[in-house]
């Protein structure tokens, strides 16, 4: 079950908010209890890209057998 400040990874690009499908965001809301999740997104350097409400569905709970990537923000 994924709690509030859990990290997770994103399953689905969302376009309008800059984010894609493997993307690493952290937990600051729980909506309906489990049902929607509202996730910031975050630059390494601290910076916050997005703060979004996402379903269930578009987000899974990190694994031990996950590896970070990094990849750089397209200019905007």
């Amino acid at each position: 079950m994924i709690k509030e400040h859990d990290c997770v990874v994103l399953l689905q690009d969302v376009p309008d908010e800059g984010l894609k499908a493997g993307d690493i965001g952290t937990v600051v809301h729980i909506h309906h209890g489990g049902a929607g999740y509202e996730v910031e997104f975050m630059t390494l350097a601290g910076e916050t890209i997005a703060v979004t409400t996402l379903m269930a569905s578009q987000v899974r709970g990190i694994t031990r057998q996950d590896v970070a990537r990094v990849r750089e923000l397209a200019a905007a």
